[in-house]
């Protein structure tokens, strides 16, 4: 039996929401699999490419976790520095405040963080205001980390950030129905199929933009012809690592709901795209190419799997 992956990951909202809802949470790798996230892929020309669906991102994942689990909480966004971070203030005082996005570029308490707006969304959880510094957690591996006030409004801002709007928070998180995870996670499968059908409202997705199988398809045929230095760069940095921890937890946790043979495909995506990170690092492009297209025949099958009965034994030949 392979053993679930345990590390380092960039699951920074995972994390976050978990720290918000304390002893009650579900591990992040349940919250992860709860948002959707490893449920297709999505791609547009001039963007980079993203192993997460088509029109998903990590807010709208956010609300959709909470929700499954059973909570509600006072989402907020916009106004100018001041009035967010009076907000943020008020709200810290009660709880702690899952905050996000904001720019992890701005984030000066990192030492990599190099002082400049990249447009990269991550969340941390504010724990106080006061009128020099915020104190928060940061998943990224600082705990009861500060920053000057102002300095913390310039990356919460989010001026490069698509994901959300400015100066997003939520807080006062109250559990409306205890709701086991298993059950959670049950619920969510029918948005999953919906995720990866690579449709989503178009409203949410841009011009262009290709879902699931059809994405990693021209992602692979990029590979063969040669990525520029920012997308190969994201690939091997974030978006291939993120992906492949996503699908290993979803392949977990469908095993958990019986779910065997969507389990076994989810497990079969994840090795593929884990083999993604060597080969891109050292240049072996056409066995890249060949992997990538060979998991964008798995998003349909996948879907489909998601439609058998809990508890069916049939093996998968992929």
């Amino acid at each position: 039996m392979t053993p679930a992956f345990s590390g380092s990951s960039p699951y920074c909202y995972s994390n976050s929401l978990a720290m918000v809802l304390g002893d009650d949470s579900p591990p992040p790798s349940a919250i992860e699999v709860l948002t959707g996230s490893p449920f297709g892929a999505q791609f547009a020309e001039g963007g980079l490419p993203h192993f997460d669906p088509l029109g998903w991102d990590p807010d709208l994942g956010l609300d959709q976790a909470i929700g499954l689990l059973g909570w509600t909480c006072e989402r907020t966004s916009g106004g100018d520095a001041a009035q967010a971070i009076n907000r943020l203030r008020r709200a810290s005082k009660l709880g702690p405040v899952l905050t996000g996005p904001v720019d992890i570029g701005l984030l000066l308490h990192q030492p990599w963080s190099g002082g400049v707006a990249n447009g990269s969304d991550h969340w941390v959880v504010v724990l106080d205001v006061d009128d020099q510094h915020v104190l928060f957690h940061d998943p990224d591996g600082f705990p009861f980390a500060t920053l000057p006030v102002d300095a913390f409004a310039a990356a919460w801002e989010g001026q490069l950030v698509e994901c959300a709007g400015p100066f997003t928070m939520r807080s006062a998180f109250q559990r409306m129905r205890q709701v086991d995870v298993r059950a959670a996670l049950h619920h969510s499968l029918a948005a999953a199929q919906r995720w990866l059908s690579g449709q989503p409202d178009k409203s949410r997705t841009r011009n262009g933009a290709l879902g699931s199988g059809a994405a990693v398809e021209r992602l692979a045929a990029q590979v063969q012809t040669g990525l520029n230095d920012r997308t190969r760069s994201h690939l091997a940095g974030f978006a291939v690592r993120v992906g492949a921890r996503r699908l290993s937890d979803a392949s977990l946790w469908l095993a958990e709901l019986g779910a065997t043979l969507a389990a076994e495909i989810a497990d079969h995506q994840a090795r593929l795209l884990g083999s993604l990170q060597y080969r891109l690092v050292v240049g072996e492009t056409p066995a890249a190419a060949a992997a990538l297209r060979e998991l964008a025949t798995t998003y349909d099958t996948l879907r489909a799997a998601l439609a058998v009965p809990a508890g069916d034994s049939t093996a998968w030949s992929g």
